[in-house]
C-alpha cells in the first residue's frame, strides 16, 4: 500500500531500456529491490486517490441552507450550500485547513470558523461576515482554542483555550461581534475540559471534564461567575466515562451518553436536582455514538454502532418511544445536526460506494435528500463492491466480526488472493467506509479484502475492549 501511495505522488517519468515510460522515486526516497513502475499504472492508480468529501459544518439558523466542509484545492475550506445538491460555493480561501464553522445563531449574518498554520494544531478563531466576506482573528494568535458552543441568545460564544500556561485548558466566553469582550470564564485544572452546551436561558454551560478515554465527567457552570458543580460523581469502584451532552428543553436536566453500569454507552437524562440518571436505550445493546435534541426538545435524534453498522433513531423523549427512521445504506453515520426549523435533520453519512457527504431527512416526511456529491475520481463507485458483514469463531470459541470486501463478479475467475487489513489504535474499529485507494485492490488486481474487529476493538463493550489487556495481546494474534 506504501507503493501505491507513492505511485500516485510521483509524477516524474523517464524511459526505461525498452522505451516504456516508468516512474522515477523523488530523491527524498530511497527505493531498494522495486522494480520500476509504468507510468501507465501510476495513471490508473490515481483514479483510485482523486476523491473529495464533504462534511456538515452548520445550518444557517433561518434559511434551509448550510456550510460544509470540502476540499477543491490543497486543503479543507468552508462552502455554502443553498439547497440539495446545490453549487458548493467556497467561502474561505487559505492555504491552511479550516476545521469548523458555527453561524450565528440567531441572524446567520456571520459564522465563526477554526483554523491552524502549517498543521500545528494551535487553532484560532475567526468571524467571517456574510456580507462583505471579511475576516476578524478573535483569539489570540498563539495558544490552542477549541470546541466552541454558542448560547441561545447568540451574544456569548464558549470555548477552551491553553492560553494561562500552555497546559491547562481554561474556559473562555466571547462575544464575537466585539472580540474585545473576550475573557476567561474559568480557570481549569487539565486538558480535558470543554463547554458542551447553554442551558435555555444561557445562565449555564455544561462542561465535560476528560481524564482519559473511558473516564470523564460532566459539570454544571455559572456562564456569568464561572463558579461549577459536579453533575456526575466521581470516586466510583468502575471508570465512568460520558460524552456529549445538552440541556433539556426545560433547563431542567441534560441529555448525554455514558457507560456508568453498563457494558455499553447508553444514552441518558440526568436530573440536575437529583443528578439520577434515567436510561433511555436499554433496549439497544450497542453503543450510542452521538445524538442531537431537536430545537423543541421533543424529539431526540440519536446514532448507534450497530455491528460497526449506523443506525440513526428519532426518539420523542416524553414517552421514550422510538418512531419510524430513513432506511439507509449500509454504512457509518456522523454529525447529526437538527436545524431551527425542527424537521430537517442534517447528517453525513459514508458508505462503501460513497464518501463521506452530506444528505438531509425530513422527520416529518421522511424524505432523504443528498445535499453533496463528491467527486470520485471520475470512476463510477456503483459498481463498487458493498460491505459484507461477515463473523466467525476464534480459537476460543468466541465469535468475531468484520467486513469483507470481494472483487467484481464476472471480472476475475478462479480463487483470490486475500489481504487481511487490521485496524490499528489497538482500541478502535474497523466500519463500512469508503475503501477510497484501496480500491484499487478490487477493482484492477481481483483481491478480496477483509477488515477484522479482533478482541480489543471498540464497539462491542468493555468486557471485549479489555480482552488484549496485558498478557492476553497475543490472543489477537490468534484471532487472526
Amino acid at each position: 500500500m506504501r507503493i501505491l501511495a507513492a505511485v500516485a505522488l510521483l509524477v516524474s517519468t523517464v524511459l526505461a531500456q525498452d522505451g516504456v515510460p516508468v516512474i522515477k522515486p523523488g530523491d527524498n526516497l530511497v527505493v531498494e529491490g522495486v522494480p520500476p513502475i509504468p507510468a501507465a499504472l501510476a495513471d490508473e492508480v490515481r483514479r483510485y486517490t482523486e476523491f473529495r468529501t464533504a462534511g456538515l459544518a452548520s445550518w444557517h439558523p433561518a434559511r434551509r441552507e448550510m456550510l460544509i466542509s470540502t476540499r477543491f484545492g490543497d486543503t479543507p475550506q468552508i462552502h455554502l450550500v443553498r439547497m440539495p445538491n446545490g453549487a458548493r460555493t467556497q467561502l474561505t480561501f487559505f492555504p491552511d485547513r479550516v476545521t469548523a464553522a458555527l453561524f450565528h445563531p440567531k441572524d446567520g449574518s456571520y459564522f465563526v470558523f477554526a483554523k491552524d498554520v502549517g498543521g500545528n494544531e494551535f487553532y484560532q478563531f475567526y468571524r467571517y461576515d456574510m456580507a462583505t466576506g471579511d475576516v476578524t482573528l478573535l483569539t489570540d494568535g498563539k495558544s490552542r482554542n477549541t470546541d466552541a458552543v454558542w448560547s441561545h441568545g447568540g451574544d456569548l460564544l464558549a470555548y477552551g483555550s491553553t492560553r494561562r500556561n500552555g497546559t491547562d485548558v481554561d474556559l473562555y466566553v466571547i462575544n464575537p461581534s466585539d472580540p474585545k469582550s473576550d475573557r476567561a470564564l474559568a480557570e481549569l485544572q487539565g486538558g480535558g475540559w470543554n463547554a458542551l452546551d447553554f442551558s435555555p436561558d444561557d445562565k449555564k454551560i455544561l462542561v465535560i471534564e476528560g481524564l482519559s478515554a473511558n473516564e470523564s465527567y460532566l459539570w454544571v457552570m455559572d456562564s456569568a461567575t464561572g463558579a461549577k458543580e459536579l453533575l456526575t460523581p466521581k470516586g466510583g469502584a468502575e471508570k465512568v466515562s460520558y460524552e456529549g451532552g445538552e440541556f433539556s428543553k426545560d433547563g431542567k436536566g441534560v441529555y448525554t451518553t455514558t457507560d456508568k453500569d453498563s457494558e455499553f454507552h447508553r444514552l441518558a437524562y440526568v436530573d440536575l436536582t437529583t443528578k439520577q440518571h434515567t436510561y433511555l436505550t436499554d433496549h439497544i445493546k450497542w453503543d450510542v455514538d452521538e445524538f442531537d435534541l431537536s430545537p423543541d426538545g421533543r424529539t431526540v435524534a440519536f446514532v448507534t454502532n450497530e455491528d460497526g453498522i449506523s443506525r440513526l433513531h428519532l426518539m420523542d423523549t416524553k414517552t421514550h418511544k422510538e418512531k419510524t427512521g430513513p432506511n439507509l445504506p449500509v454504512g457509518v453515520i456522523g454529525n447529526v445536526r437538527w436545524h431551527q426549523n425542527g424537521r430537517d435533520l442534517g447528517f453525513q453519512l459514508n458508505t462503501a460506494r460513497s464518501t463521506a457527504d452530506v444528505y438531509s431527512l425530513d422527520t416529518k416526511t421522511g424524505l432523504v435528500e443528498r445535499w453533496t456529491e463528491s467527486e470520485t475520481g471520475g470512476l463510477n463507485t456503483d459498481n463498487f463492491s458493498e460491505a459484507q458483514l461477515v463473523r466467525w469463531p476464534s480459537f476460543d470459541g468466541r465469535t468475531l466480526s468484520g467486513f469483507l470486501y470481494m472483487p467484481p463478479k464476472g471480472k476475475f475467475t478462479g480463487p483470490r488472493p486475500v489481504i487481511i487489513n487490521i485496524h490499528g489504535g489497538p482500541e478502535s474499529q474497523s466500519r463500512p467506509n469508503f475503501l477510497g485507494r484501496n480500491n484499487y485492490f478490487l477493482n484492477e488486481m481481483g483481491a478480496a479484502i477483509v477488515y477484522p474487529n479482533v478482541r480489543g476493538s471498540t464497539g462491542y463493550g468493555k468486557t471485549f475492549l479489555a480482552l488484549d489487556n496485558g498478557m492476553k495481546r497475543e490472543d489477537t494474534y490468534k484471532d487472526i
